[in-house]
C-alpha cells in the first residue's frame, strides 16, 4: 500500500496554501449567472487551493429557510456546481438567517483538514435574534488551528459604538467548552470578516463623493470607524487589514454602480471588510515586539472590490492570501485503495492501512464518489467499516462493498475515508474505474477477483 499511497511520507516541507476570501451582502438577491470574476476563475496564474465565502443578507424568509433546510440553498448549490468542476470540495458550511459560511479546499488537501466545531452567535434583538451577530468555523489545518468568523453588525452612523460592542461580543462566546479546543486567541490564525457597517465620520455627503471621485482615499481612511477604532482598541489593533485601494462599498442603487440617489442619500462606506489576526508569540520582555508563529505566516496577495456586480446595495469584496506554513501532520490518518479489479460483476474489497495512533470507530464509514465529487454528502455507496469488515492485521484493514451498491457506469472513482469521531475526511484513494465484465475474458476477471 506504500508503493500506491497518493501521499509520500517524507519530512514536512514549507508549503504555501493560497486562500481566495469572499464578503458579500447579497440583499436577499439570487446568485447571479456569472461569478467568474469574484471567484478569480479567469486568473490562469492564480493557483488557488481554498475558497471561504461569507455572505450577508441571504434570503432568510420562512419559505425560503424551510425549503433550504431541505435543501441545499441556491447560492451554496451555485457555487458548489462551479467549483468542483475545478476539484474544489466542500468542506464545511454553517448558516445562521441570513449569514452563510462556506469553506471549500481542493481535493488533496480534504485528509489535512479537520472540522472542529461550527458556531453561530446571535446578537440582535437583545441578543436571541440572528439578523445581526456572527458565524464561526473552527478547524485544523495541516494541525494548526484555524477560526474563520463572517459577521453582520448593527447599521447606521450613530452605533459604532455598538458595532463595537457585538464584535467583542462575537468574540468573547467563541469558547469551545467540552472540546479540546484552545481559546480563540491562541488560534494560529483568524479570518474575519463581513458587513461590519463601519462608516465615514465627519464629512458630508459631497465631501465624501468628491474624495471618491477624484479618489483621494486617504481624507476618507482618517475618518472611517474602524481605524480610528483601531488606535484605541489593543485587541482589534491585533486584526490587520489590507490598503483600501477601492471605492466605498456600500451604498448602490441596485443595478447600478451609482451611490445612493433615493431620498435619504446615505453616505457610501467602507461597510464590507476583511481582516486577519496571527497568533501572537510570548514576549520575552516588555522590549520585543509580539512575532507570529514560526514556519507560519499570511501575506496579503490582493484586496479589491468588484464594481461589475449590481445584484445588491453593497459590492462583494475579495482578499486572495498566500498562507505558508510548515505542515505538522504530513501523510494522511488512512491510506485506502480499491483492491484488484473492480467491474460490474463480483462483490469489491477495499484495502486501507491506520496510521499508528489514530482511533477508528465502527461508526467510520468509506465512500465511493464519482470524481468531481460537490461534498462529502455526494456519494453514490458506502460501506460501515465496522459491518462490512472481512479481515484485519496490524496496519493493514479490509472491507468489501456490494456489487449491488455499485452503480454501471464507467465514470471516474474515488475512495473517502470518513472519521465519525473526527469529522472530518481522513483519507481519499487515488482514482480508479469500475470496468464492464465483457471486456475482460473470463479466466483473466476470475484472476483478478478477490475471493470472499
Amino acid at each position: 500500500m506504500e508503493a500506491v499511497s497518493p501521499w509520500k511520507r517524507t519530512e514536512p516541507r514549507v508549503s504555501q496554501l493560497s486562500i481566495h476570501v469572499v464578503t458579500w451582502n447579497v440583499a436577499s438577491a439570487a446568485p447571479p449567472l456569472d461569478l467568474n470574476g469574484l471567484l478569480q476563475l479567469n486568473n490562469q496564474n492564480l493557483k488557488l487551493d481554498m475558497y471561504v465565502i461569507g455572505l450577508q443578507e441571504m434570503n432568510s424568509g420562512i419559505m425560503s429557510l424551510l425549503s433550504d433546510t431541505a435543501f441545499e440553498d441556491p447560492w451554496s448549490s451555485f457555487f458548489m456546481d462551479v467549483l468542483s468542476s475545478l476539484s474544489f470540495v466542500k468542506v464545511s458550511s454553517v448558516r445562521m438567517q441570513g449569514l452563510l459560511l462556506l469553506v471549500f479546499a481542493k481535493l488533496q488537501h480534504l485528509p489535512f483538514i479537520q472540522i472542529l466545531s461550527t458556531k453561530s452567535t446571535p446578537t440582535g434583538l437583545f441578543g436571541y435574534w440572528g439578523n445581526k451577530g456572527g458565524v464561526n468555523i473552527c478547524l485544523k489545518l495541516y494541525g494548526y488551528y484555524v477560526s474563520i468568523i463572517n459577521c453582520h453588525l448593527p447599521p447606521h452612523m450613530d452605533n459604532n459604538d455598538q458595532r463595537l460592542e457585538h464584535f467583542d461580543r462575537i468574540l468573547e462566546m467563541q469558547n469551545f467548552e467540552g472540546h479540546d479546543i484552545p481559546n480563540i486567541l491562541d488560534h494560529d490564525l483568524i479570518l474575519w470578516f463581513g458587513d461590519m457597517n463601519f462608516r465615514i465620520e465627519d464629512l458630508g455627503l459631497h465631501s465624501v463623493r468628491e474624495s471618491i471621485k477624484y479618489r483621494s482615499y486617504s481624507t476618507l481612511w482618517e475618518k472611517d470607524q474602524l481605524t480610528i477604532a483601531k488606535r484605541h482598541d489593543p485587541l482589534l489593533r491585533q486584526f490587520q487589514e489590507g490598503p483600501l485601494l477601492f471605492p466605498p462599498t456600500y451604498k448602490f442603487d441596485k443595478n447600478s454602480n451609482n451611490y445612493d440617489t433615493s431620498e435619504k442619500k446615505r453616505k457610501p462606506a467602507w461597510t464590507d471588510r476583511i481582516l486577519w489576526r496571527l497568533k501572537q508569540q510570548p514576549q520575552d520582555s516588555s522590549h520585543t515586539p509580539s512575532l507570529p508563529a514560526p514556519n507560519f505566516s499570511l501575506s496579503l496577495r490582493s484586496y479589491v472590490s468588484h464594481m461589475m456586480y449590481s445584484i445588491s446595495d453593497h459590492k462583494p469584496v475579495t482578499g486572495t492570501f498566500d498562507l505558508e506554513l510548515k505542515p505538522l501532520v504530513s501523510a494522511p490518518l488512512i491510506t485506502l485503495m480499491p483492491e484488484g479489479l473492480w467491474t460490474m460483476e463480483k462483490d469489491v474489497l477495499i484495502s486501507y492501512s491506520l496510521t499508528p495512533g489514530f482511533l477508528n470507530s465502527p461508526w467510520d464509514w468509506i465512500g465511493l464518489y464519482k470524481v468531481g465529487l460537490r461534498h462529502i454528502n455526494d456519494y453514490v455507496s458506502y460501506v460501515w467499516v465496522g459491518d462490512n469488515q472481512i479481515s484485519f492485521s496490524v496496519g493493514l484493514n479490509q472491507v468489501y462493498m456490494d456489487i449491488s451498491d455499485i452503480p454501471e457506469t464507467e465514470d471516474q472513482f474515488l475512495l473517502c475515508y470518513y472519521s465519525n469521531s473526527l469529522h472530518s475526511v481522513v483519507g481519499i484513494s487515488k482514482p480508479f474505474k469500475i470496468w464492464p465484465r465483457s471486456l475482460f475474458g473470463e479466466d483473466l476477471l476470475d484472476e483478478a477477483q478477490p475471493q470472499f
